[in-house]
């Protein structure tokens, strides 16, 4: 278990990816309980988490963020303003600024909180639910590399992350943003397919969820090419050079590329509005 860090976390607000966040944190003893806060508005919320993680709440939120090393801006992208304009003469530059909200670039969150602040933003999904997320991290001017580590050790708590440039980020939410999405709905494709088949739904389910958790894994563990493993299913004149025939046919590769890049779009017209 990694030692615990004599640093303050706090968390605005308390929804469920920081939910996530919080209890990885615990479980990982990366943070003691005691030094956790989280700021939400819901009186209902705070006692659930302050009934579950045993973590300190609080209502307002400067009395949470007032000597915190790392603050955690969990909140959505619509009220980034208001959080903003709320925490600016309350955060100094001795404090870490980490958002997780999508599309709020690194220049509105600096200029949001004031000159000098440090600030990576963060996209992370929904897997991180369950710790197997996937996050993409940039960093603002001024942040330096341990600064990175650290938030890097953050999100690798709920599945893994990595580095990229701003640039990028779009493209993050288009795949990784995005993609859970996709996946879910390749699930019930699978699930539909089979019991069109004859399949019990139960069984189609529990067949079609395994077979995707399992094929994830195989791409994970072995470190092998994707085009190598399907070799490794497909025998000539069988059963799934059939089925991946019509794949082909029906443009999945074309469909899902488009869908990437749609999101992609989308992401950036919403960063520019």
């Amino acid at each position: 278990m990694t030692p615990a860090s004599s640093e303050i976390i706090c968390f605005v607000g308390g929804g469920q990816m920081a939910e996530a966040l919080i209890k990885a944190l615990i479980a990982g003893g990366v943070f003691t309980q005691g030094s956790i806060r989280c700021s939400e508005p819901v009186e209902t919320r705070r006692k659930y988490l302050e009934e579950n993680y045993g973590i300190r709440t609080y209502e307002q939120n400067d009395q949470a963020v007032s000597g915190a090393h790392v603050i955690v801006l969990a909140v959505k992208p619509q009220v980034m303003d208001v959080v903003l304009a709320d925490l600016k003469s309350e955060i100094t530059n001795h404090q870490l600024v980490i958002s997780i909200a999508a599309g709020v670039t690194i220049a509105q969150l600096e200029a949001g909180l004031g000159e000098g602040i440090r600030v990576i933003r963060v996209m992370p999904n929904t897997p991180a639910l369950v710790g197997e997320g996937a996050a993409a991290l940039c960093k603002g001017s001024g942040v330096p590399d341990s600064d990175m580590e650290k938030a890097l050790k953050l999100f690798r708590a709920v599945g893994k992350a990595v580095e990229v440039p701003e640039s990028l980020m779009d493209a993050v939410t288009g795949l990784s943003g995005s993609g859970p999405a996709y996946c879910f709905l390749f699930i019930e494709a699978l699930i539909q397919a089979g019991i069109r088949e004859g399949l019990p739904r139960p069984v189609a389910s529990e067949l079609a969820i395994q077979t995707v958790v399992g094929s994830a894994r195989m791409c994970q563990q072995t470190g092998r090419h994707p085009e190598e493993l399907v070799s490794m299913v497909t025998s000539p004149g069988g059963t799934t050079i059939h089925g991946i025939y019509h794949l082909h046919r029906g443009s999945m590769f074309g469909a899902i590329m488009d869908a990437v890049r749609a999101a992609t779009d989308r992401s950036r017209q919403l960063g520019d509005e």
